[in-house]
């Protein structure tokens, strides 16, 4: 009885496995981790504007904000007029860690400026446009890349999990 079981079990891994190998994902929204300004994060001396520029946002996704506390805080506020004017007073959110992650929960405008006004007014700061999670980017790619030379981590990952069904399965029936 026990057996059926773990025959079920396995029969259900490897089914899901291979489903999910041979759809690439497609049925799970590819989740994307934003680290603003990249290696430099959130400072003064970022270009915020020009990271952001080649980014598409969409809903589902995670945008990272690293900055130092003794530069100010981050502010998202509700409309464009106060991330213009760098108006802080009345914000959504204060983000104050250091180290906060935002869920890009729906699509549309969000703003994100620092809560130290003259580093706000010299560009520190951050508008982003969510998009459904369906969006694809209109922006033709200007050159086609060759594929990696040797295997990448995601053929690593697949042959992994057809290795684990298998085992699995070799388990289940006792072989």
């Amino acid at each position: 009885m026990a057996r059926d079981g773990i025959l079920k079990v396995a029969i259900a891994v490897l089914f899901v496995s291979v489903a999910a190998v041979s759809l690439g994902g497609s049925l799970v929204g590819a989740q994307v981790y934003h680290v603003v300004g990249a290696d430099r994060g959130w400072d003064p001396s970022s270009d915020l504007a020009s990271w952001s520029s080649d980014k598409t946002f969409r809903a589902g996704d995670k945008m990272w904000l690293a900055y130092s506390t003794a530069h100010g805080y981050i502010a998202e506020v509700k409309s464009k007029e106060e991330f213009e004017s760098c108006d802080v007073t009345n914000p959504i959110r204060m983000f104050t860690d250091g180290l906060d992650s935002i869920s890009m929960d729906k699509e549309g405008l969000r703003y994100f400026a620092s809560s130290n006004v003259e580093s706000c007014k010299n560009g520190l700061k951050l508008h982003v446009e969510v998009m459904p999670q369906s969006y694809q980017s209109e922006r033709p790619a200007l050159v086609a890349a060759n594929g990696p030379t040797t295997p990448s981590g995601s053929a690593h990952l697949t042959a992994s999990l057809v290795v684990l069904s298998v085992g699995l399965l070799c388990y289940a029936l006792g072989f």
